[in-house]
Parts: C-alpha cells; structure tokens; sequence
C-alpha cells in the first residue's frame, strides 16, 4: 500500500516562527493557567516546553529542536501536521461565513459534515448533535438519555454506568461517569448517578478475581460485571452505559473477543442505553471511522471530536440513533440543550475537507494494514525489565511498566512519581519522542501517532523507547 504521507523538512522553525524563549516563558508564568498542569513547573521550574511548528508527524520547540509526534498531539491530529489544504478550506470558510449559530436556522457546511457522519455510524445512527469538543459531546448524550426516559415515562432512570479508571470529560456531568477518582475528589459533590464497573485490563485480571488465561472468559465476566450493577441498582434507575471501544485511561484497554456483543445484549435486556465513547477511537484511530464498526456492535449513540478536523479547528459530536431521535421528531418537544460553536462553519468545512484526506490517502486502511507491525515493532520492548505489558489496537497502544515481572508488581506512589514525572517524561521529550508518561492506573507509556506512519517510524519510536526505558531502569 501506498499512503501519502506529508513532506518532513528537516530544518527548525522558519523565520515567521523565530520567537524568543525566554520572553514567552515569562509570559506564560505571569499569566498562562496550563490545562491538567502543575503550575509549579512554571513559577518554581524552568518553564515548559514551547511547540511552535508542525510538519507530517513532527514537531519543533522554539530552539528548533524537532520532536517525532507520537501522540499526535492529544489522540487529534490523525491526517498530521502542516495540511495547507485544511488550513485553506479554514480562510475561505472564514470568509464566506465564518459564524452562525445551529439555533432556529442552519448553514451548509453543519448540513454537509451530519450527513458525512450519519453515513459513517452503524446502523440506525442517523442524527447528529455538534458541540465544540469531546467532553461536551458526552454531557449531551448524558443529559439526552436522562431526558429520552423521562419522554418514556421512565423519570426514575437516570444512573450511568462506565468502567475504572475511563475519563470521559470533565464538565460535572462528563465528571460523574470518569471513573479516576482523582480527578472527582475535589469537585465533589458532582453530578449524582455515576456507577463503576470493573475494565477490561486483561494483564491485570487475577487481580480482579476474573478468568486470567482465557481472554473470552474474561471478556464475558467483564460484561456480566455490568448486568450485575444494573440489577444491584435497578434496572429501573439506570439510563446508560457509556464505553470507550478502546479504554485510554489506564492505558490502552481493547476489548476482549465477544465483550460488546455481550455487553449489546444486556443492556437491550434491561432497557439501558448504550453509549460508544468514541472521542479518541474515533476517525481511524482504531481502522475504521468507528471503532464501534471495528468491534461489531451498535451503540444507541456515539460521542466522537479529536481526530473529526485532525486538530485543525475545534468540533464535537453526538451521535444518535433513530430511537433516541424519535421522541422529538414530532409535537412541541425540544432538547433545550446546545452550544455557541457547536457545529461552527469553520471546524466543520474543516472537518469535511479533512475527512476527504482520509478516504483519498486510505488512511484507515493504512491503519489496518500496518497495526500489526506496530504491535509486534513494539512488543520488541518486551525483553526490558521494566516493561510488563504491550497492549492496544490500531494506531494507540500502551506499554505498561512493572518492577518485577514474574509478579507483575507495579510501583508504588512515590516510586510511579519518580519514574514518570521526575524522569521519563522529560527524558523521552529530550530523546525527541512526544508522547505520554501516565499514571491514572499504573504507569503505561501511551502511543498514538499520526495514521500517515508506517514501519520505518515504528522503529524509530522503538529505538528512543528502548533507549530510555534502559536507562530508567538503572535509576531504579
């Protein structure tokens, strides 16, 4: 196969990108509030990386020193960096209609990308919401499940179920169905309703009194872990159940064989509805525009943003089925819910003319095509001591770390605080791989490149992994 992958010049920033460092750090310590950030590292430290350039899968610093993207990076920029035709399709938008709201009237760009969509989702899943992002995108279906059971005259299910460790925004609805509680604690009290069921970390299964040497049966004890909280709770209390098709947080959690066809079964049992987190697996991350089409199973909605414009301009969306629409296709009924740029004409040209790389490069299919490379380039790192698991699908993986792998043990606190944040993540940076060091379970490296790369990029990432994960080990 043969995919187009954008042009990588090897010199820094150009002229117009020529900044002086220490200006902006200044700057950024007198007034810039990093996002998930500890500001110490600005007003005690020496100031933070500062990325001002991208071409095809790499970025550059305002020293010009260039990094491989291996994060793409947030999960967003899917067709790369430096797309001259996306940031075009963004000034003529601009131009011709840069603003108007999806309240009482339309525009065609928003017309164009929900019909895009709706041809993309499986099945039934026809009608399309915007928002501005992905933690807007799941506070809609949040409230829009909510509200279609009261339509039903089922005002008592209201509860969320969602899995250990997943995040899935963080407004205080998205807030209540993460389950990293860490991220909760001090915005308690959050929305009410949000329940917890046990993940699919098949590497950890023993440790959750599930079948550790067959991934079928875990799989299949994953999902009956959820028919048993809606009975615990009710079934009359619970709403819906929401799944990323891939966990990201934790690391890179797919599912096991037979997981959502099981997990589609109870809940058409129980009258609950399913919701596919697609804001990461979504846009050919996983080989497909749905990671819901990869696995085999239809949700009653799918919430995807990131990888919709690569990045290019902010969007967001909520994906709904032909049930769920149904209540309000007639009479008075509104859904008073809704967003200033949900569907914003810019993001969503954008959008279409991004997506139009996708099919024309077959970047999906580049994806299909070379995983398993990816996955066998890094399992590679096996033969580390201090690599326990390799773990993941498509284009996003995670490299779990361990201390002893015999045991499987993992590092404590302050040990995961040393390793991840006193070393390899400035290590890796300065090794010039972007990608993330993250402890919100035990300490994985998350990888998710752009979908242009292929082998020789995977070795690249391997060679500065195997590099550096060696010499953490000897600071251990």
């Amino acid at each position: 196969m043969t995919t187009t992958v954008q042009p990588v010049p090897s010199e820094g920033p150009s002229p117009s990108h020529a900044v002086d460092d220490s200006v902006l750090q200044q700057k950024a310590k007198e007034h810039l509030w990093m996002h998930f950030n500890r500001q110490s590292v600005m007003e005690e430290g020496g100031g933070v990386p500062i990325i001002v350039k991208g071409s095809g899968h790499h970025i550059w610093d305002t020293r010009g020193k260039r990094y491989f993207d291996g994060l793409s990076g947030l999960f967003v920029v899917n067709a790369g960096h430096g797309r001259k035709r996306l940031a075009e399709v963004a000034a003529k938008q601009a131009e011709e209609l840069a603003f108007f709201p999806l309240w009482s009237y339309a525009h065609p760009a928003a017309i164009e990308l929900a019909d895009r969509l709706a041809s993309y989702a499986p099945g039934e899943l026809n009608r399309v919401f915007f928002s501005s992002g992905g933690g807007e995108a799941v506070e809609t279906a949040f409230k829009l499940a909510k509200y279609y059971w009261k339509l039903q005259g089922r005002p008592t299910k209201h509860k969320v179920i969602s899995r250990s460790v997943a995040y899935h925004g963080t407004t205080q609805g998205a807030l209540a169905i993460t389950g990293i509680p860490g991220m909760k604690a001090m915005f308690e009290p959050v929305t009410p309703g949000g329940f917890r069921v046990p993940n699919t970390n098949f590497y950890r299964a023993a440790e959750m009194g599930a079948p550790a040497d067959d991934e079928v049966a875990f799989g299949q004890w994953a999902a009956n872990r959820i028919e048993e909280m809606i009975l615990f709770e009710g079934a009359e209390t619970v709403a819906a159940v929401f799944l990323e098709p891939v966990q990201n947080s934790g690391g890179a959690f797919p599912p096991p064989p037979g997981y959502f066809a099981r997990v589609r079964e109870i809940c058409d049992r129980y009258d609950v509805l399913l919701v596919a987190d697609e804001v990461i697996t979504g846009f050919g991350r996983i080989g497909n525009m749905f990671a819901s089409t990869t696995y085999g199973f239809e949700p009653d909605m799918i919430t995807c943003a990131k990888g919709m414009t690569s990045g290019y301009s902010p969007i967001g969306a909520t994906i709904v089925s032909e049930k769920i629409y149904e209540p309000f296709a007639h009479g008075d009924v509104s859904f008073y819910h809704g967003y200033t740029f949900g569907g914003h004409p810019v993001s969503s040209a954008v959008a279409l003319a991004n997506l139009d790389i996708f099919e024309e490069e077959k970047l999906n299919e580049n994806v299909r095509e070379n995983s398993p490379v990816f996955r066998a380039t890094l399992e590679k790192l096996l033969d580390l001591p201090i690599v326990g698991n390799v773990r993941g699908d498509g284009y996003f993986f995670g490299i779990e770390l361990v201390k002893d792998k015999a045991s499987k043990e993992t590092f404590d606190a302050d040990e995961s605080e040393r390793l991840l944040r006193g070393f390899l993540s400035k290590a890796l940076f300065e090794a010039g791989l972007y990608c993330r060091a993250d402890d919100r379970g035990d300490p994985v490296i998350q990888l998710a490149p752009p979908l242009t790369v292929g082998p020789a990029e995977f070795d690249e990432i391997e060679q500065i992994l195997r590099s550096v994960l060696t010499e953490a080990w000897t600071k251990l």
